[in-house]
């Protein structure tokens, strides 16, 4: 039967059963660590967040890198959380940024609290993240998560100073991309590796397949703002409609006549959307096959994830982590 039938288990879902254990672990620390004895708000904002259905994907990419490797302690639990905690601390800040009013399919905690509480317990989530790193007693687990947080709010300061230009490259993309999405799988997989005390040959594989899944996942995540809101909880062109140059747009700028040129100075760098721009945005993308490109482009980063994998031990984690870069492209299917 294709690894991919409706009735077979999806392979995140695969993974969580095979961890389950290590994720009701995680679950338990992050109902743990989120509690505040003076800020009761502090766990309600959060728990809206955790609690939305999430597939818990990069955790899941600590615990398993560190079973894979023949990790058997207790600290991938920590460091799965603080992953989360990171995770959900920018998803926080995010909505603030982008003024949403919908994350998975709930209204955003800006919404339903305000602004400054989901600031506030961002904040609150990395300290926690912080503390969790510390507990597991390797200078060189903090120093890689740390700088995933900062390479991470560099990515999103990048795509702020670059919203709107036309003249965004697809190489400026791809550092957002590297910096907001893929900076977290490459430290959730990479950090695993160095808990399990494997080789620095294994623990580059571990970080190179999570950078080019994370980029394959965000590429994805980008086309399927208009292919199809289902899959990501999105309404159709909310990039478009939030000016946001993601990959499908920056291949059709730079392949724009002057009609087409002056269509996006008018609806992205001017923001005078009108009725039936994003239906004509998807004609002139369709046209110049930037949304085809996008795909092959996901593809392309779907593969060279699956690439590093050989150097990794032969486990049935191994083939779990090859099928879920496999998986994160099938969506576009």
């Amino acid at each position: 039967m294709n690894v991919f039938d409706r009735k077979a288990h999806k392979p995140h879902e695969r993974l969580a059963a095979h961890l389950k254990d290590d994720l009701a672990g995680v679950d338990e620390m992050i109902r743990t660590r989120m509690s505040s004895e003076h800020a009761p708000r502090i766990p309600e904002v959060t728990a809206h967040l955790v609690e939305a259905g999430g597939k818990r994907l990069r955790p899941m990419l600590t615990l398993a890198s560190a079973r894979m490797c023949g990790y058997d302690g207790p600290y991938h639990v920590h460091l799965a959380t603080a992953v989360e905690f990171i995770h959900t601390a920018t998803l926080l800040h995010d909505d603030v940024v982008d003024e949403s009013a919908q994350r998975r399919g709930r209204p955003t905690a800006n919404l339903l609290w305000d602004n400054k509480s989901s600031v506030l317990v961002g904040d609150y989530l990395f300290a926690r993240s912080f503390q969790l790193m510390t507990e597991a007693d390797s200078l060189r687990v903090l120093q890689v998560l740390s700088n995933a947080s900062a390479t991470i709010t560099e990515g999103e300061v990048l795509q702020l100073t670059a919203a709107q230009d036309l003249a965004t490259t697809e190489e400026t993309y791809f550092k957002v991309v590297r910096g907001k999405t893929a900076a977290l799988f490459s430290a959730a997989t990479e950090v695993g590796g160095i808990l399990a005390g494997v080789s620095e040959e294994k623990i580059a594989a571990l970080h190179d397949y999570g950078d080019a899944l994370g980029i394959a996942f965000q590429v994805v995540d980008d086309l399927l703002d208009f292919w199809g809101g289902d899959a990501t909880g999105k309404n159709i062109g909310d990039d478009f409609r939030e000016r946001k140059l993601t990959l499908p747009i920056i291949k059709a700028i730079a392949q724009a006549d002057d009609d087409e040129r002056a269509f996006w100075t008018r609806t992205i760098a001017k923001n005078d959307q009108r009725d039936g721009d994003l239906e004509r945005a998807l004609e002139i993308m369709t046209a110049h096959g930037a949304l085809e490109d996008t795909r092959a482009a996901a593809l392309d980063w779907a593969e060279r994830a699956k690439a590093p994998l050989a150097l990794l031990p032969d486990d049935p984690i191994r083939d779990m982590l090859s099928d879920i870069a496999d998986y994160v492209v099938a969506r576009l299917n």
